[in-house]
């Protein structure tokens, strides 16, 4: 068993063992302004590329839900939602979060790198801070592709976010965030929300590729060499963030990768 593959145990130990706290984070969320501007930026995102299409009548996947929050939203806004997440206890956590709503849900566990449904099977494939700690990156990418309907729409949020690992700018950047956030009586999520497990999360952030690599640019490469027509949006952390997280997470933005799939394409190997 190669490295890359032993990491995909530790993501599933390590998110079981994270899965109350991450919960939290995601009811805070649901509790606030976060809830509505994260709502507005889907939905806008969704009905740009389908602007005569009627929620319900749309298949939207959401790969690694977590505690559920962008599932609730979607489902809350009339998608059909299916949400996959690796982690049972992260879909127990969902489903509670999910409320009255949780049976309107399709709660699956499964591998974001190995999903099991047949090709051209959602309108939407949608995914936050996911992509950054998966093994096999590249895999997912094709594997969310692949499930994607001709003319669909692939959403990725995600950020660099242990990019100070691997670079001495990045790690001076990462320090300030740390004692601004101190300064300013910010909770921060980065540090306190991971409490004692914060050590076992480096660890397999320094072991998956992403970590070491600029993103979104790698992102974009790979969505356009799989058919998509691809573009990133590097400030949409200006339009849902909330002012705290503005500070804690100030030196690593989060990005989105938003992707059109071709109606006929024709892969090229090189």
């Amino acid at each position: 068993m190669g490295c890359r593959d032993t990491i995909l145990d530790e993501n599933r130990q390590y998110w079981t063992g994270r899965a109350s706290g991450y919960s939290e984070v995601n009811q805070l969320e649901l509790a606030t302004q976060q809830r509505q501007k994260w709502s507005e930026c889907l939905h806008a995102e969704i009905a740009r590329q389908f602007p005569d299409r009627a929620p319900e009548s749309m298949r939207v996947l959401e790969v690694g839900t977590g505690p559920g929050f962008f599932a609730i939203l979607l489902q809350e806004l009339g998608y059909d939602v299916t949400a996959i997440d690796l982690t049972p206890a992260m879909l127990e956590e969902a489903k509670k979060n999910a409320g009255e709503l949780a049976c309107r849900i399709c709660w699956m566990e499964m591998n974001a790198e190995a999903l099991d449904f047949a090709n051209e099977s959602f309108d939407v494939v949608v995914s936050r801070n996911l992509t950054w700690n998966l093994p096999h990156p590249d895999k997912a990418y094709a594997e969310w592709v692949r499930v994607l309907k001709p003319g669909g729409l692939l959403l990725n949020f995600d950020a660099n976010w242990y990019a100070y690992l691997f670079d001495d700018e990045a790690q001076a950047a990462y320090d300030r965030d740390r004692a601004n956030s101190a300064e300013q009586g910010v909770w921060d999520q980065n540090v306190e929300a991971e409490g004692e497990n914060f050590d076992v999360m480096e660890d397999i952030a320094r072991r998956v590729p992403l970590s070491k690599i600029l993103r979104p640019a790698w992102d974009l490469k790979q969505l356009t060499a799989h058919g998509l027509q691809a573009e990133a949006d590097e400030e949409v952390w200006q339009r849902v963030w909330s002012e705290e997280e503005k500070i804690s997470f100030a030196s690593t933005p989060m990005f989105l990768v938003r992707g059109a799939k071709i109606e006929r394409f024709i892969r090229l190997e090189t």
